[in-house]
């Protein structure tokens, strides 16, 4: 009998140039993905994910649809050469952006329409994060409250907080560019093992993108959302759900909370009897925080 799996699916910042190429040219169903995606974008996505450039794929309103198809490309990949191994996956997460791509994977949307969504968000958060000088911090080697003190003395009355809780030594702050700065300089001097500003256009999961919920919402109202077939575990609350009304509340919610990936994958591992984990999509992050959350626990993937 084969593994029960789970799939993990990656989210921004996954993304590179020259992504996708070898799936698309090895694979008709991936170039399938691509091609039916630049006909609902209207321009030439599978070009701008292998040839660039650089600063046109990794902007917010490029990267999310390029991430969301390369992943379900990657997952084309799979089911050819493994198809047991998608049959046997009984739980699925993602991780911020990755939400989607679980949930279209899951059958609580349907590729064309998570594609429209993902679009929508990409260029709602670009926008918010134009309006405001704003980043976000990886903190490594720190305890939770450690940096919960730095964001409180780091703030000065700007926003700042945690966005991301990763895994066990790795968690990111998000907010103003000068809160960052100053927060960063803490961590560095309070014993932080390293501190890395991330290459992202501004101050995701935190009320800073507040002007991107209301346009995520409406394009969410568009389209037809199902139960999905299998538990995908919500970033916001760590749990899966059935219920559409509640998920499209939770997605809205995701923009502006902080992602809760440890307890995501700490559930996921406890509760339904997976044996090995998948990482589909583009880059192995994934992967690398699977292993500080539960070293022996196997993770495999398949990139795009």
């Amino acid at each position: 009998m084969a593994a029960r799996t789970a799939f993990l699916f990656p989210g921004q910042g996954a993304q590179s140039v020259g992504m996708a190429a070898e799936l698309c040219a090895e694979f008709p169903q991936a170039r399938e993905r691509f091609a039916e995606a630049s006909e609902i974008l209207g321009y030439d996505l599978l070009g701008m994910c292998t040839g660039g450039p650089a600063e046109q794929l990794d902007s917010t309103a490029h990267s999310q649809p390029a991430i969301y198809v390369a992943s379900l490309a990657a997952l084309e990949r799979l089911d050819a050469e493994s198809p047991d191994v998608v049959d046997n996956c009984v739980a699925t997460a993602g991780l911020s952006l990755g939400e989607y791509t679980a949930l279209a994977f899951a059958g609580a949307l349907s590729f064309a329409d998570g594609l429209r969504v993902v679009a929508e968000r990409g260029a709602a958060m670009q926008d918010a994060a134009e309006a405001v000088p704003s980043g976000m911090v990886s903190i490594l080697g720190m305890e939770l409250a450690d940096i919960e003190t730095i964001v409180r003395e780091a703030a000065q009355g700007e926003v700042l907080a945690v966005a991301n809780h990763l895994c066990p030594g790795n968690i990111v702050i998000s907010g103003t560019t000068s809160a960052c700065e100053r927060a960063a300089e803490l961590a560095e001097h309070g014993g932080a093992m390293r501190v890395v500003p991330l290459a992202v256009a501004g101050a995701f999961h935190t009320e800073l993108m507040k002007p991107a919920v209301a346009r995520l919402e409406a394009v969410l109202e568009t389209v037809d959302l199902r139960p999905p077939r299998i538990p995908v575990i919500s970033n916001v609350d760590a749990q899966p759900h059935d219920d559409p009304v509640e998920i499209r509340r939770l997605l809205g919610e995701q923009v502006v909370s902080p992602v809760r990936w440890e307890d995501s994958m700490r559930h996921l591992l406890a509760d339904y009897g997976i044996e090995t984990c998948w990482e589909i999509g583009p880059g192995r992050v994934l992967r690398g925080l699977m292993k500080r959350i539960d070293r022996k626990f196997p993770c495999e993937g398949v990139t795009a």
